[in-house]
């Protein structure tokens, strides 16, 4: 098992992703919703691995909520980089990782464009808690 770290330009939010995975073979996405397009966002996500926050002032953490508003999206409010999302259900939390905030340059697969409109909440949550990877307080 090998750890990613991930963090915004300026450095005050990121994360660490815990991947039994190699990199070219993580499930690599790219929403084709209006946020994830304008910042170029491509994300992965591993449902046996798990993600801890890195958030080293509070005051810069941007949670965001859009659309179904069932995921919080974590941006850097000094640098404005789209670091991952969020889930938090009865299940607990799950996490995806926006790649282009990764650390260390990873070859990775060539993202698959996907579209999630159609999704119903429930079939969106159900999706994210088995697809996502889980949160924990500390890797």
């Amino acid at each position: 098992m090998r750890v990613f770290e991930a963090s915004c330009h300026c450095g005050a939010i990121g994360v660490a992703f815990r991947s039994l995975r190699k990199p070219e073979s993580w499930p690599v996405r790219a929403c084709q919703c209006g946020f994830c397009r304008r910042h170029g966002a491509r994300t992965t996500s591993d449902p046996a691995g798990a993600v801890a926050l890195r958030i080293g002032d509070e005051s810069k953490l941007q949670r965001y909520r859009f659309g179904l508003r069932t995921a919080d999206f974590l941006i850097c409010r000094t640098c404005g980089v789209y670091i991952a999302a969020m889930l938090t259900t009865a299940r607990g939390r799950f996490a995806t990782v926006n790649i282009g905030a990764l650390n260390e340059r990873v070859a990775l697969p060539e993202p698959t464009a996907v579209s999630y409109e159609e999704e119903s909440l429930e079939h969106r949550q159900q999706r994210r808690e088995s697809a996502w990877t889980p949160v924990v307080d500390a890797i």
